[in-house]
């Protein structure tokens, strides 16, 4: 019997066969132990950064690290279908990605996007290997989600800006080498239209960094102090006073991360499940609704994201609300997660370990990466069409 499929389709199932398998030998070879236990030190506030950037670096060499990334940048080309595979397999195999989740993933398509020859050339594979860690600066004590009304200022002195102010909610800027910096550098124009983007070498004298530690116990997040500090202008990304240009080149890779959440989801459901057989048979009715109800809205933010996916594969262009819609539901599922966690093992989830920290962290699903009524409005503003 014949295929039904024409040459290319059969190709590029092919193609696609051969991808993962590849990644899944790549992995069986080289994932150890050590590097799972280090992941998995690192998710519950311990300390397993070097370890991790080792298998950063060992991704990176082999192509791993950014299979989107353009192959001349050290990725590999890799299409939706592509990219999607390996963030199954990954999850599946437990391997952690690269240490610079917010470099690869926001700063570094900004800069292939805006940068000039010479920013591509010194940042991009550093940033790849992990061998320099990256911090956005966004938030600020009075500009969180509303990034236009940021106020630290850079003025422009011969060929350096000076910079002074604050950022808060920065993560991993305890460790970070490099910082993603969104300053006012014209005050009198229009909230949006007087930001730039700065690439700040974080040992820069002037600058201070202030970890804060969360209710969870670690610190995830920094303040950072600017005091007249110095930064030449050529470390400008983009035009400058085109900041806010800048900053939607890299929220929209971003938004667009937060779409394949779900595999993250449906591993930790399976853990919580496997975690609640080990007592006995759940025989609580109310419980078995409780799994059967998340169960069902993975799955329907697995099955939007899959439509998603496959429409930009054949070419379509993406939801202007995929992002925020997916970033909801991923928030509320992790969040009734946490509390079913509680719920099922009662005080066992509530020791130290993996369930006790996601039940403290839960709460800020919703406002990471921009909070839920910012996420509803993009989606009410820009999908629906309704007025502001």
């Amino acid at each position: 019997m014949t295929d039904p499929r024409s040459d290319s389709e059969q190709k590029e199932q092919r193609s696609l066969a051969d991808f993962r398998t590849s990644l899944i030998e790549w992995l069986s070879a080289n994932l150890t132990s050590e590097v799972i236990d280090a992941q998995r030190a690192s998710s519950e506030g311990e300390d397993g950064l070097e370890v991790l950037r080792a298998w950063n670096a060992r991704l990176a060499d082999a192509g791993w690290a950014a299979v989107s990334w353009p192959a001349r940048y050290g990725g590999r080309d890799a299409d939706v279908e592509q990219q999607l595979a390996y963030q199954e397999e990954m999850v599946r195999a437990g391997a952690p990605g690269p240490v610079n989740v917010i470099g690869v993933s926001n700063i570094a398509p900004a800069i292939m996007s805006l940068g000039t020859d010479e920013q591509k050339e010194r940042f991009l594979r550093p940033m790849l290997r992990g061998d320099e860690i990256w911090c956005q600066g966004m938030s600020e004590p009075d500009a969180g989600s509303d990034l236009a009304s940021l106020r630290t200022a850079a003025r422009a002195e011969g060929d350096t800006f000076v910079v002074s102010g604050q950022k808060t909610w920065n993560s991993l800027g305890a460790y970070a080498d490099w910082c993603q910096l969104y300053v006012r550098t014209d005050p009198d124009a229009p909230k949006h239209k007087g930001i730039s983007c700065l690439l700040v070498d974080m040992s820069s004298p002037g600058i201070t960094v202030r970890p804060l530690r969360t209710m969870s116990g670690d610190f995830t997040f920094s303040e950072l102090f600017f005091d007249e500090v110095v930064v030449a202008r050529s470390s400008l990304l983009g035009q400058l006073n085109e900041g806010w240009r800048v900053a939607m080149t890299t929220l929209s890779h971003e938004r667009a991360g937060v779409a394949r959440l779900h595999l993250d989801l449906s591993a930790r459901f399976e853990e919580l499940l496997d975690a609640a057989r080990r007592r006995g048979p759940i025989r609580d009715a109310v419980q078995r609704d409780r799994i059967a109800r998340l169960y069902a809205d993975i799955a329907c933010l697995r099955y939007a994201t899959s439509r998603e996916l496959a429409k930009v594969g054949r070419g379509g262009q993406p939801s202007p609300t995929m992002g925020g819609l997916a970033k909801l539901a991923w928030a509320r599922s992790g969040q009734q997660l946490a509390e079913l966690a509680v719920s099922m093992l009662g005080p066992e989830a509530l020791l130290n370990g993996p369930w006790a920290k996601a039940l403290l962290m839960s709460p800020s699903y919703s406002i990471a990466g921009g909070t839920g009524d910012i996420n509803r409005n993009v989606v009410a503003e820009h999908g629906l069409g309704l007025p502001r």
